[in-house]
């Protein structure tokens, strides 16, 4: 029996508990942003700081991440995906722990800055495992069940942090709920997947170090899957990040309505991303991120347009829908791109992504402040026009056969 074959049958017995193991995983890296995000003003207090200054932890964070997920494109090509992944996560942890002591500002930044260096080890080994331990039928399946955990996060994360910070504080949140995830994914991890030998994920010499990004940025279909991607993203804050204050500015929502309509958000978003899986298998890769990138645009320019609350609520939830199916298409599509180097495809897309994120909040924020909600709006969704495009003209799937004799010619 071939070492191929051998490796396929390998793959479709792995134990039950590989999928559950990467589906917590995502979930773990999200708690800490949730926190920060509901209660930034308390933190600040504890500290003396306004809430400008205390959400540059959350900038450093970013700035972490970005950085950490390009050295991981590097570390992939050295050492086996799944203990980088429980590096992460013990990060993740250890962070947790230190913002539980940190005794003042400085303490916090630190120590929430690992947050995002876990983040960056966790997000993109989970979809190269992806590739690791299922075969190429099961993976756009398994990558949707992925985004969905990390946006289950948000649906169970912020009534259960909200309480406990009713109950003893923003500190007690972090050790009471970031803290037994992510020791809780940790144990998961090192129980539920098994070692990858040697020929699955072979040990490259020292002077493959850069062979990865010279191998992904030596792609165009790549690149044009790491531009899409960040595009897609800064597009996707167009809702993520304004909808609730637009809900609430323009149509007077109250806080607790603008809460609900997230939380349903949320819901929308995790059945995008899982029939996200089960469509790519049926109409390709490529033909679900083109017309779900296009369709998720259009919704979110269009959202802020609509005279009443209901109107634009419907509007903006199928803004979820789509872009959850999108997640799903646009990672499924990367992840194929450079099999040698998965780890560094991956590692770089996370990097785009957050960019991407990073960029779209800035140009969102400014467009309102010069425009008005349609302004933002527009101006993050032409943005994400624009990674349709650049996914419909450049981006190939190497898995259709057509992608191989283009690739071949």
């Amino acid at each position: 029996m071939s070492k191929a074959l051998v490796s396929t049958e390998e793959k479709r017995s792995l134990g039950k508990l590989v999928l559950p193991a990467l589906f917590v995983s995502r979930f773990a890296i999200e708690p800490p942003g949730i926190l920060t995000g509901l209660l930034l003003i308390d933190i600040g207090a504890t500290f003396g700081c306004s809430v400008g200054v205390m959400g540059q932890v959350r900038t450093v964070s970013y700035v972490v991440a970005v950085v950490s997920a390009l050295l991981m494109g590097i570390l992939s090509v050295r050492f086996k995906h799944r203990s980088l992944l429980m590096m992460g996560l013990l990060f993740v942890s250890i962070s947790a722990l230190a913002c539980f002591f940190a005794w003042n500002f400085n303490v916090m930044l630190l120590s929430y800055s690992m947050s995002g260096l876990g983040m960056a080890m966790v997000a993109p080994m989970t979809f190269t495992l992806v590739a690791d331990y299922f075969p190429l039928e099961r993976r756009a399946a398994v990558i949707g069940w992925l985004i969905a955990g990390s946006a289950l996060a948000y649906l169970v994360g912020s009534p259960v942090i909200g309480l406990i910070e009713g109950l003893g504080g923003w500190r007690l949140a972090f050790l009471g709920f970031v803290l037994p995830v992510s020791m809780v994914s940790l144990l998961l991890t090192a129980q539920g997947l098994p070692s990858i030998s040697s020929s699955e994920q072979p040990t490259m010499s020292k002077r493959s170090y850069l062979e990865g990004f010279k191998g992904v940025f030596s792609s165009r279909s790549a690149d044009a899957c790491l531009i899409g991607t960040a595009l897609s993203m800064a597009a996707w804050q167009a809702i993520l990040l304004f909808s609730s204050s637009f809900q609430r500015q323009r149509f007077q929502a109250s806080t607790g309505l603008a809460s609900v309509i997230l939380l349903i958000s949320a819901v929308i978003y995790i059945l995008g991303s899982l029939s996200g899986g089960r469509i790519a298998r049926r109409v390709g890769m490529k033909p679900l991120t083109v017309s779900t990138a296009f369709l998720a645009s259009i919704f979110i320019i269009s959202y802020t347009s609509p005279p009443s609350l209901w109107l634009s609520v419907a509007i903006s939830f199928l803004g979820c829908l789509f872009s959850g199916m999108l997640s799903t298409a646009f990672s499924s599509l990367t992840l194929e791109q450079v099999p040698r180097f998965r780890g560094t495809m991956m590692s770089v897309s996370s990097a785009a992504s957050n960019m991407g994120s990073a960029f779209g909040t800035g140009i969102g924020g400014l467009a309102l402040l010069l425009f008005s909600y349609e302004g933002m709006a527009i101006s993050l969704g032409v943005m994400g026009l624009a990674g349709t495009v650049v996914f419909h003209l450049l981006a190939i799937d190497p898995t259709r056969t057509e992608a191989r004799v283009l690739n071949a010619s």
